[in-house]
C-alpha cells in the first residue's frame, strides 16, 4: 500500500494506514539486540565511507553533527514483531544533508547503516533518500532515551523497524547490495510492511543479493 506525504507548517508528515498483520499496543514497547551502549561525546564520531564521490572517508564529530540543520518528521513505526506505534514526532538530520556534505559515487544504489557493536542494516539508496527517512536525535520533542537509540538512530518509517537502526555511527556507500545483521539471519532484504516482507524465504528474484 502506498503512502502519502504532505507538509504541515514545514513538517514532513507521512500518512499511512496500519499495515496487514500489525496492531497498536498499549504504551510504547522497546526492543533491541544486545546491551545499551554508553555515549561518550568526546570520542563519538559519524563516518561516511565506502564508494564516496571523492574516494575519501568523511568524519563528523559529535560537535559537528550537532551543528547540522534539523528537520521534523511525523510518522508511524512498524515493528516486524507486529506492533505499530502511530504518529511519532522525530527530529533530526535529513540524509540529504549528510549526502550533500559527503556525496556518494554516482554508481551507489545501496547503503549499509552501521551502529555500535558492529550492528548493521542495508538499505536501497531510494529508501535512504525517501522523504520520511531521518537520522533522529529527538522523539516527541525530547532527546532520545538511551534504550531508543540515544544519541542517534535512523528512522525509516516505510520499512519494518529493524531497518531503523539505533546507536548509528556511520553510512557505508555500496556499489553492490550486501545483507546486514538481521538480513544475514533470515529477515527480508527489503522489509516492506505493506507487503509483509518479513523473511528472506519470501524474497522474489532481484529483491536481494545472491
Amino acid at each position: 500500500m502506498a503512502q502519502d506525504t504532505r507538509s504541515v507548517r514545514g513538517v514532513i508528515v507521512e500518512e499511512s494506514r496500519l499495515p496487514p498483520g500489525q496492531y497498536v499496543p498499549r504504551g510504547r514497547p522497546v526492543i533491541h539486540y544486545g546491551r545499551v551502549p554508553e555515549f561518550k561525546p568526546q570520542s563519538w564520531d559519524f563516518r561516511v565511507f565506502g564508494a564516496t564521490a571523492s574516494g575519501e572517508e568523511h568524519c563528523f564529530t559529535w560537535s559537528d553533527f550537532e551543528l547540522l540543520p534539523r528537520t521534523t518528521v511525523i510518522a508511524d513505526f512498524h515493528c516486524v514483531t507486529k506492533f505499530s506505534l502511530m504518529a511519532n514526532e522525530w527530529r533530526g538530520v535529513a540524509p540529504a544533508t549528510i549526502m550533500a556534505a559527503a556525496p556518494p559515487d554516482p554508481g551507489v544504489r545501496h547503503v549499509m547503516i552501521w551502529a555500535e557493536y558492529g550492528y548493521s542494516a542495508n538499505l536501497r539508496m531510494s529508501d535512504l533518500s525517501a522523504p520520511g527517512t531521518l537520522f533522529a536525535m529527538e522523539l516527541d520533542e525530547k532527546p532520545l532515551s538511551p534504550d531508543r537509540g540515544y544519541p542517534l538512530r535512523i528512522v525509516v518509517p516505510h520499512l519494518y523497524a529493524w531497518k531503523s537502526v539505533k546507536w548509528v555511527r556511520g553510512i557505508e556507500y555500496l556499489l553492490e547490495d550486501r545483507r546486514g545483521f538481521w538480513e544475514e539471519r533470515g529477515y527480508h532484504n527489503i522489509a516492506d510492511p505493506w507487503s509483509e516482507q518479513r523473511y528472506s524465504y519470501q524474497e522474489e528474484p532481484g529483491e536481494g543479493p545472491p
